[in-house]
């Protein structure tokens, strides 16, 4: 079974999502809520995969001052995964530990492997909506005859990063992820697969690829992310082309 790591914040205003809040129509709480959202339909994703399910967060005081509260991160994020899931039950919680997020990714990965004996981990983070059981489960298959599988997404960025032995992790997910992940997996010895590419969601150029592909998934009857798909509709967005240039409205 693939240990499924989501590494995330508590979706508090300012702290997630800057990125979309600055670039979008989206507000800073608006895009804090989109986050929201995707965290929301990750863990849905890996609740019904063949994964298992664990929460990676924050300590409070690892958090710039504005944005600490009297809440923990922990109980915040518990308090989401009860109101997605129904309860806890089944899924972990671990605080994060290292400096960075390579290192952080590479502490849970290393542990998770060789103190745990996990047959693989996979590292996930909210920023991509349209991550699927079936995406998850098809890169666990990927795992059980490949090292190192990753998710690619635009701009070099890798969405979802599976591991069945360690890869030196200092800096492997600084931009471009992608080929970084795909080099330190080679360089390792092991044996490197993809799975299919999806967007993420970080940035205005992010919405402008995601929101027309939900809008197809709509007209056609598919399978969406509840909540990302529920936010895109109670706000209305969408892409239009006016004089040849894209742009995101909403009702």
């Amino acid at each position: 079974m693939t240990v499924v790591v989501v590494f995330a914040n508590p979706p508090r205003e300012g702290l997630v999502a800057t990125g979309l809040a600055e670039s979008t129509p989206l507000s800073t709480a608006e895009a804090a809520d989109l986050y929201e959202a995707a965290f929301r339909d990750a863990v849905l994703a890996v609740d019904r995969s063949g994964g298992e399910l664990l929460v990676n967060y924050p300590d409070e005081d690892s958090l710039p001052e504005p944005h600490r509260t009297d809440t923990p991160p922990e109980a915040e994020l518990r308090a989401l995964v009860a109101d997605t899931l129904g309860g806890t039950g089944d899924v972990r919680f671990e605080r994060q530990v290292g400096s960075t997020f390579g290192a952080r990714a590479g502490n849970t990965v290393t542990h998770l492997l060789r103190e745990e004996g996990a047959d693989s981990v996979a590292v996930v983070t909210p920023t991509a909506p349209l991550l699927s059981r079936t995406t998850i489960d098809s890169a666990a298959m990927k795992l059980r005859t490949n090292e190192v599988v990753i998710g690619p997404s635009t701009r070099g960025r890798a969405y979802y990063a599976g591991f069945a032995e360690p890869i030196d992790f200092e800096g492997a997910f600084d931009s471009p992820a992608l080929p970084t992940l795909a080099a330190r997996g080679s360089d390792a010895g092991h044996d490197v697969d993809f799975v299919g590419s999806l967007p993420s969601l970080e940035t205005r150029a992010d919405l402008l690829d995601t929101l027309p592909l939900l809008r197809a998934r709509f007209a056609a009857e598919r399978i969406v992310p509840d909540y990302t798909s529920a936010f895109v509709h109670e706000h209305g967005l969408d892409v239009v082309v006016e004089d040849g240039e894209e742009r995101i409205v909403r009702d």
